[in-house]
């Protein structure tokens, strides 16, 4: 059977950790994925559980932004320059 190419992009942390774990169990990343899409197509599903966690979802980022703009405007707040946002940022992840 013909062999093709595919590109996978992750966190070059989760790549390092991955490689790692992969080369103790004795095989190649390349080897571990193609086990994975081979289960996957065996079994037609995904080899392991995939669920949400209880927390409520949060807001995507998207709404978040158009939810404090309004909040902004209503209290005729003025815009925050992008020093400013990117603070926030850096605080929220902080925070997380």
């Amino acid at each position: 059977m013909a062999q093709v190419s595919m590109t996978v992009r992750m966190d070059s942390q989760l790549k390092l950790a991955f490689d790692s774990l992969c080369q103790q169990f004795g095989m190649s990343a390349n080897t571990a994925m193609n086990i994975f899409a081979n289960a996957v197509v065996t079994y037609r599903k995904i080899p392991f559980e995939i669920k949400a966690s209880r927390r409520e979802p949060e807001m995507d980022g998207w709404t978040a932004f158009n939810e404090l703009r309004k909040m902004a405007e209503k209290n005729q707040l003025p815009d925050l320059s992008l020093d400013e946002i990117n603070e926030e940022i850096r605080l929220y992840r902080e925070g997380k």
